[in-house]
């Protein structure tokens, strides 16, 4: 069966869309994403390599060339630290090498292998496909490097007890790129709600892109768009939980034909707290993600638009903010997953084993709950799972 593409856009369409795009993330972010669509299609010859810089000078790798990694990871470890980035790894050789150009690594590469061999890197950027993130996660734990984790950082239960058990033992430290906690936004967010006693309810109504028969994210082995895309929100209203009042988590599904598409998933907490996430796919959207958040909790009460507009009321009092630029927390994340190394004047912590366990449990078993149209129960993290035999 022939895959039905989209048809493709009018110049006209593409022009408002650019400026458009200037208007929401500012002139240098809106050049680099379009520059991270050619990078898609650009042939670089992966031998001419004609920049060698001092090895000193390079301790980053990346594994995965995608518009994300040439568009977010790369544009702001370069904006903020310099050409730090050695070695880019990519299964498209020209992907690996167009980036390697743009950021002036020493050497790209199409096997992952050669960056987790590499001495003289501390830090891996993993920006792969999903179904890999946690295996060379575990490699370069075991090589002794620190690891940044795209979203999501497993796609199934054996991989998160993997992963969590190589953290325990291994030097490394990790950090994972669920960005909108670290937003100026989510910070607030979480800020006011800290501030109020008693319960709080939360819904997230949330657009995504559309994606095309036969897209990647859709593959079985790749977890979907409940783990592509979900992850972020599942983790966002986990995170504005207090920890002694998330669990147990009882997950309820609602869905379509489709268990990643068109959904509505609610969440009850320990303390009583309720979250709800709907998931729209229904055409895609002109400014990319859409994303409404609402919550209250006692006398709070907040209204938040894509990261640019929020409005929180708190008794007679109501606090405006209507930012020039969309700030999703990407630059934020990118720079505390750098101080990871204890370079550049910066130094980070590394997430704690149980909220790897806890922010994975929850999307894999939100998945498991849509496909499987069954109420499921969530429980802290404890260290006896890590050292079941069978890891499933």
């Amino acid at each position: 069966m022939p895959i039905d593409y989209p048809p493709p856009k009018s110049l006209s369409f593409r022009v408002k869309k650019v400026f458009r795009y200037a208007k929401i993330y500012g002139v240098s972010r809106t050049l680099v994403k379009i520059d991270s669509h050619l990078h898609m299609q650009r042939r670089v010859d992966p031998l001419a390599q004609a920049d060698r810089p001092p090895k000193a000078d390079r301790h980053v790798g990346l594994l995965g060339c995608g518009k994300f990694a040439y568009g977010v990871i790369a544009y702001y470890l370069t904006k903020h630290f310099g050409p730090v980035i050695k070695g880019t790894m990519d299964v498209d050789a020209a992907r690996a090498a167009s980036l390697a150009a743009k950021y002036r690594a020493c050497y790209s590469t199409t096997q992952a292998e050669d960056i987790l061999a590499d001495p003289d890197i501390d830090l891996v950027f993993i920006a792969s496909d999903h179904a890999s993130h946690a295996d060379y996660a575990v490699a370069a734990l075991q090589a002794g490097k620190s690891v940044h984790i795209e979203k999501p950082h497993v796609v199934s239960e054996k991989q998160l007890v993997q992963l969590c058990r190589t953290m325990a033992s291994a030097p490394g430290k990790v950090r994972l790129g669920f960005n909108r906690p670290n937003s100026p936004f989510g910070h607030l967010i979480r800020r006011h709600l800290d501030d109020m006693p008693g319960t709080m309810m939360m819904s997230f109504f949330v657009v995504g892109h559309e994606l095309e028969q036969g897209h990647w994210y859709l593959r079985p082995d790749q977890g979907g768009r409940v783990l592509g895309n979900l992850c972020h929100w599942t983790d966002f209203v986990y995170q504005l939980m207090p920890p002694d009042k998330r669990y147990p988590i009882v997950i309820r599904p609602m869905r379509t034909e489709r268990a990643d598409c068109d959904i509505v998933v609610s969440y009850a907490f320990g303390d009583g707290s309720t979250a709800v996430i709907c998931f729209s796919e229904k055409g895609d959207t002109f400014e990319g993600v859409r994303e409404r958040f609402s919550a209250q909790k006692s006398e709070t009460l907040i209204a938040m638009d894509d990261f640019q507009r929020m409005v929180i009321d708190v008794a007679d009092r109501k606090l405006r903010w209507n930012v020039w630029h969309r700030d999703q927390g990407h630059e934020a994340t990118m720079v505390q997953s750098y101080g990871l190394s204890g370079r550049g004047g910066h130094q980070s912590d590394g997430c704690a084993v149980s909220y790897i366990w806890e922010t994975g449990e929850l999307f894999l078993k939100t998945k498991a709950a849509l496909e499987n149209r069954e109420e499921m129960v969530v429980e802290p993290f404890n260290e006896q799972r890590l050292n079941r035999g069978d890891g499933a």
